[in-house]
């Protein structure tokens, strides 16, 4: 009987010694806390803890408030298949402010692995410089993610950054980056242009970098860059990544210069480091533009694939995709090998270089619609132009493809429901109409209970609820797409979409929340239009 015993208590005490842990963390934590409620740490020292104390299984609770300040994290698990997961407690605000004097290149360096961040704002509050030019001006990404695998980053805001909002680099294996709103970074480089992308990626794993369900819209420079500026690389960085269910709209505009909603390639000039093996599935890429005017010139470049001759990109798949801008949308630069298929293209025209004709036999294009000002629609040049018909023919491509004069252009005004990854309650919804009227979206087919209460949010100004009310029994839900009245200070330095195209958050739940039962830290930055 004593042996059972202690073999029961020994069972016991190795089940505590494994059991997952909780530690706390809050604005004005000690370094010299132990993570517990009564004795908290501050972030860095939460973030700069040993495998020994914080592994795989535990969580990493952040109160309430703004963190100042540029923060490493090196935690690890060391425990297959269990993640450190760092976020809110119970659902509060938290912000991270990376507005001070520093030589930290970003605001959240990730240096660790398999590590979940979740659910909070990376940013920098108050007055600083945009201006490279500017003696004060410190460049600063919001989250660089150096080396580390098998992390997550679910459901965080990345914005008003001087700098990248989100730099995922080579060393960094099985990166998953959904659900984030990326937004306002960036800054005026000395050349007096916008500098600073949404999100700079790359990848030297064989393991498939995953970018999905994210709102990217209005950085300084170009939404995604699936890219290397190495010129003299001597292996492969730029290669496993899927881009699936993102939303990448009017980049560049906030600096005053449309710059490309999605960029895949490199600058090698040793053929070497090429993009391949590169998948981007039913996004949407749009710019601004007047469709009742039949606006379309000057330059307003969506999706780019190809840059330098001496890299052509390998093993592309762009599959049902809405590419949407003016004279330059859709470039086709330096492409050897290209899958492109069941895509809508609202373009000037189809921008193509003479060297690439070489490899259009390793090309399958089919069943895109393609609406250009002109019907000679693809441009190789600049100075050789084919209609569909004679594209069909000579580069015997898009056999099912259809082309229509851009005064014809128009789509099913839903264009995407979107369920959140783990968050049942929450959609984003991205609507179109010609005419800028309302849009009714059915909710049936999505599980959303009957007479459930819900609130609409404009993605481009979370802090303002559009609309609200509780779902009809057909569950149908009516839209505003003029939104003129809604814009927050901060979008009133950017250009807003215009009428016909919206990206909305509708977040369901049982009941009305009460506004005054909201945190104190997020009515005060709702009331700041933050």
């Amino acid at each position: 009987m004593r042996t059972l015993y202690v073999l029961l208590f020994g069972l016991l005490f190795s089940f505590c010694a494994t059991a997952q842990q909780e530690f706390h963390v809050f604005p004005d934590g000690k370094s010299s806390g132990d993570g517990s409620l009564s004795m908290p740490w501050d972030l860095q020292t939460a973030l700069s803890q040993k495998s020994e104390v914080v592994n795989g299984g535990d969580t990493i609770w952040l109160h309430e408030g703004i963190y100042t300040g540029r923060f490493v994290s090196t935690i690890k698990s060391t425990k297959p298949n269990q993640y450190i997961t760092v976020m809110p407690y119970n659902g509060e605000r938290v912000v991270l402010n990376g507005n001070v004097e520093s030589t930290s290149n970003g605001v959240l360096q990730v240096k660790g692995g398999q590590v979940v961040f979740r659910d909070f704002e990376i940013t920098w509050l108050g007055e600083f410089s945009r201006d490279e030019r500017d003696a004060d001006f410190q460049a600063c990404e919001g989250i660089s993610h150096t080396t580390g695998e098998n992390c997550k980053f679910i459901n965080l805001k990345i914005y008003n950054n001087p700098g990248l909002g989100f730099g995922s680099w080579k060393h960094t294996a099985g990166t998953i980056i959904e659900d984030c709103f990326i937004y306002f970074n960036g800054y005026v480089a000395k050349t007096g242009k916008g500098a600073g992308e949404g999100m700079y990626v790359q990848n030297q794993s064989d393991q498939t970098r995953i970018i999905r369900n994210n709102i990217i819209y209005n950085n300084y420079y170009k939404g995604i860059e699936v890219w290397s500026a190495g010129k003299r690389k001597d292996f492969e960085f730029v290669k496993n990544i899927t881009l699936i269910n993102n939303i990448i709209f009017n980049s560049g505009a906030i600096s005053g210069n449309s710059r490309d909603n999605l960029i895949i390639a490199t600058d090698d000039r040793n053929g070497i480091n090429i993009a391949k093996n590169i998948k981007v599935l039913d996004n949407v890429f749009y710019h601004n533009t007047d469709f009742v005017n039949n606006e379309i010139n000057g330059d307003a470049a969506s999706l780019t694939l190809g840059f330098r001759s001496s890299a052509p990109i390998e093993d592309v798949l762009v599959q049902n995709n809405v590419i949407i801008g003016r004279n330059n949308a859709l470039r086709l630069l330096h492409v050897k090998s290209l899958t492109f298929k069941n895509n809508i293209v609202y373009s000037g025209y189809v921008a193509l270089n003479k060297e690439e004709m070489a490899y259009t036999s390793n090309w399958n294009f089919d069943n895109n619609r393609f609406y250009t000002k002109k019907s000679k629609a693809f441009r190789i040049d600049n100075n050789t132009l084919y209609t569909l018909q004679e594209w069909q023919a000579g580069q015997k491509l898009d056999k099912n493809s259809q082309w229509e004069h851009n005064s014809k252009f128009d789509l099913e005004p839903v264009l995407a429901v979107t369920p959140s990854a783990d968050r049942k309650n929450r959609f984003t919804v991205v609507l179109f109409d010609k005419q800028a009227k309302n849009v009714a979206v059915d909710f049936s087919k999505y599980n959303v209970d009957k007479k459930k209460a819900y609130k609409i949010y404009d993605a481009e100004n979370r802090s303002k609820i559009i609309a609200s009310g509780t779902i009809n029994p057909n569950q149908i839900i009516e839209f505003p797409m003029d939104l003129t009245a809604y814009e927050s200070p901060l979008n009133a330095t950017a250009q807003k979409t215009s009428a016909n195209f919206g990206v909305f958050i509708v977040e369901f739940q049982n009941e009305e929340s009460n506004e005054a039962t909201k945190p104190l830290l997020e009515r005060l930055l709702d009331w700041i239009g933050i």
